[in-house]
């Protein structure tokens, strides 16, 4: 299979890598699903979106998006045809696992204090101590205010840290399985080291010095916490990786490159025969739970919201809308790496600088977990990709009962369209820095505009 560098060759090569530098940035700024969207509706706004609320009525080439707390966003551009005729849709996430402080998180223990956290999703444990990290999110008082937090981004912010217990000590640690090595409680963030100078204070000085610190620079209580989202993040930006700079180093991966690829290719419909749709989505890291979820009715709301917008509003046309449609749950599959083939069956594997990866079904064991798209479908998506000269590839996620994992492609396909997964193979997925193609991402970005445009 030809490598999509080759592809590249040459002049054409500058705008696979200007594309990654739009990328990397986006991904340094978004280290929540927050910021995330937060961002994505700034980029859309910047290329005439519009938020929903300003229409009246819609017409083809309408452009908007729907904001969902903050959390999960929707784009549409509409099209010529009736939207009932059913919605081109890409659909990704843009949660990544991380640490969560939990609601009553700070402590002193012998005069060191330190941030209790709860991880979400997916991680191996012990990747995530001894690095420096940085904390990300936002606390709402009781009088309505909301304080965003950023420590440890700029060059003189301070960072936090997991320890991790010193080689010379840890003959027993080093007999417990990688599972066990570290252990969930165990993830308790150092954040402060110095005692209050307000001899009044007879315990826990050092907790009453950070308390000080954070009521002079962020006007916060301790019980402020209580209703506060903050989440510990690797610090740093995206950087480039290899000598060659062929591929991006970053923190969430998994799914913004896809979130970011499928918000170029929506900015850049224009009127396109079939309404076009981004889905920004939270939670699928934890299984797509919760208001911000795909398993909400965030989306088949904002549905029936346009066909209202549009007239002749009739409930039927919501459900042949979304029956009528046709989706990619845009989401990283795993790339091939030649530490550890063994978890992967060659002739079913992503590779990087192969393009776009297509899973026509995900899951564990027995594909448990599934869309598993059906053959027609994948046709159709092939001949896409193939009039357009975008380079793809077919992937399973590793060997049969090796592992698995899945995608919200399942929760979309419950409302009756067609749905396949096709993202983009990613390294390290799920550690604090994973590791990506800049050619798969430009694909990527190509295949998605050219669904949006051609699929039927």
């Amino acid at each position: 299979m030809k490598n999509v560098w080759e592809k590249y060759a040459g002049e054409k090569r500058k705008q696979v890598m200007d594309f990654a530098e739009g990328y990397k940035d986006y991904l340094s700024r978004s280290k929540t699903e927050r910021e995330a969207v937060l961002n994505a509706i700034e980029i859309a706004k910047d290329k005439g979106f519009r938020d929903i609320g300003e229409f009246s009525s819609l017409k083809p080439g309408d452009k908007f998006y729907v904001n969902n707390r903050d959390k999960n966003l929707a784009l549409f551009v509409m099209g010529e045809e009736a939207i009932d005729k059913g919605m081109n849709i890409l659909g990704a996430h843009v949660d990544s696992p991380r640490l969560d402080l939990k609601q009553h998180p700070l402590y002193e223990d012998n005069g060191l204090v330190l941030l209790d956290t709860h991880y979400y999703g997916g991680v191996k444990k012990y990747q995530w101590v001894a690095q420096p990290m940085a904390l990300h999110g936002v606390v709402c008082k009781k009088d309505g205010a909301k304080v965003v937090i950023n420590i440890g981004e700029k060059e003189d912010d301070p960072v936090i840290e997991i320890s991790d217990l010193l080689i010379h000590l840890s003959a027993d640690q080093m007999k417990k399985t990688g599972a066990e090595v570290v252990a969930g409680e165990d993830l308790n963030a150092l954040f402060g080291s110095i005692p209050t100078d307000d001899e009044k204070t007879e315990s826990d000085k050092v907790k009453k010095n950070i308390l000080d610190i954070l009521k002079s620079e962020y006007d916060i209580e301790e019980d402020d916490f209580i209703s506060a989202e903050l989440e510990i993040v690797p610090a740093g930006k995206a950087r480039d990786l290899g000598l060659d700079r062929s591929m991006v180093m970053g923190y969430g991966h998994d799914d913004r490159i896809c979130a970011y690829t499928s918000l170029m290719a929506i900015l850049e419909m224009e009127k396109p025969a079939r309404t076009s749709c981004c889905l920004l989505v939270d939670k699928e890291e934890i299984g797509s739970a919760g208001n911000t979820g795909m398993t909400s009715r965030f989306f088949e709301n904002t549905v029936a919201e346009i066909i209202a917008l549009c007239g002749d509003y009739h409930d039927l046309k919501v459900r042949r809308a979304l029956k009528n449609s046709k989706m990619l749950s845009s989401d990283v599959s795993a790339a091939f790496d030649p530490n550890y083939p063994a978890v992967n069956e060659m002739k079913n594997t992503a590779f990087f600088g192969k393009g776009i990866v297509f899973n026509k079904y995900t899951g564990a064991r027995g594909k448990s977990g599934s869309n598993d798209a059906n053959a027609e479908y994948v046709a159709k998506v092939r001949k896409v990709m193939d009039d357009n000269e975008v380079m793809f590839q077919t992937a399973e996620l590793g060997k049969v009962d090796q592992g698995g994992g899945g995608t919200i492609a399942c929760i979309l396909a419950e409302l009756d369209m067609d749905v396949i997964d096709a993202g983009i193979a990613v390294q390290n997925m799920h550690a604090c820095w994973e590791t990506a193609s800049k050619a798969d991402i430009y694909e990527a970005y190509r295949g998605y505009k050219a669904f949006l445009k051609d699929m039927k």
